[in-house]
């Protein structure tokens, strides 16, 4: 198919930075293959295959040991392919799935025995026709023990999204940081509010991730090397270290006319976590206690 796209780089750079032993990217997905897992009727984009194969290999070439992949919003609330990729990680993947709300106790039960450990909320208006606060909640509550929920929205509707938030029974992890506008620097409006929603409960986490979406040139950002991220996010993630993870978000969903580079986005992470303790925190203990909590 003509119309499928491609938002990946096709032989990323080996980045400068050597991560630590153990390190989890935290954030990546998989896409199908279409010809054994077909993407959502209702996906809002169609992309080329980007399957485990792939992704492992990605781990491999940029120096980390583990991921942790997110269902990514092209499959809907069929994780299959999800599911099928942390079965071919050999015990070194891990992930969150996308469910309807209705979903039942059994198959919540099996999803965890899969090894799906949260599932994720949508926001984006552009991505989801439809986004329920009341059945979120009522699934939030069900989720097997030890799950968290994660959220992924833009700065604008913040304000609006605090209640729900604050009403859900589970940890909570905030996917890129609530897209902050970078521009506005450490101490923007953006990024006071998304302080003031940390700092309103102590069990939310956040994704210090994406620069090349927070920071693309098309929206205004410098671009690769992402100077305005680096600027706004090293602040965060020195005042929140126990609560900040990191992934590389490949194979970059709706990325493809800004293709980053997956080693230089892998060099941002000393420009945010300057620390051989932060780096630690960052991409070995913080992503082990959401994830592989029985391994610690």
């Amino acid at each position: 198919m003509s119309d499928r796209i491609v938002s990946w780089h096709s032989a990323p750079s080996k980045p400068a930075f050597t991560p630590p032993a153990g390190a989890v990217d935290a954030h990546c997905h998989v896409f199908g293959p279409m010809a054994e897992f077909p993407f959502s009727a209702k996906a809002k984009y169609l992309p080329e295959d980007a399957g485990p194969d792939m992704l492992f290999a990605l781990r491999d070439h940029l120096g980390f040991s583990r991921n942790v992949i997110v269902q990514a919003s092209c499959h809907g609330t069929d994780n299959a392919a999800t599911v099928d990729a942390i079965a071919k990680s050999n015990g070194k993947a891990r992930g969150v799935a996308v469910v309807d709300p209705d979903i039942s106790a059994e198959d919540l039960a099996a999803l965890h025995d899969a090894g799906i450990r949260g599932i994720r909320f949508n926001f984006l208006k552009r991505l989801v026709d439809n986004a329920p606060k009341d059945k979120f909640l009522e699934v939030a509550a069900r989720l097997p023990e030890g799950w968290h929920v994660v959220i992924y929205f833009e700065a604008d509707i913040l304000e609006e999204m605090r209640p729900f938030i604050a009403a859900i029974p589970v940890p909570v992890v905030i996917d890129h940081m609530g897209r902050p506008d970078v521009r506005q620097g450490p101490d923007g409006a953006d990024m006071q509010a998304f302080r003031a929603l940390l700092d309103s409960r102590d069990d939310i986490w956040f994704k210090a991730t994406c620069p090349e979406r927070l920071d693309a040139k098309k929206e205004g950002g410098m671009g690769d090397p992402w100077d305005n991220f680096a600027a706004a996010v090293t602040p965060l993630v020195a005042d929140y270290p126990d609560r900040v993870i990191w992934g590389t978000d490949w194979p970059h969903p709706n990325m493809q006319d800004e293709i980053a580079d997956d080693g230089h986005i892998v060099d941002m992470i000393p420009r945010i976590a300057p620390t051989a303790e932060l780096q630690q925190k960052l991409l070995v203990t913080n992503p082990m206690r959401l994830y592989w909590p029985e391994e610690l």
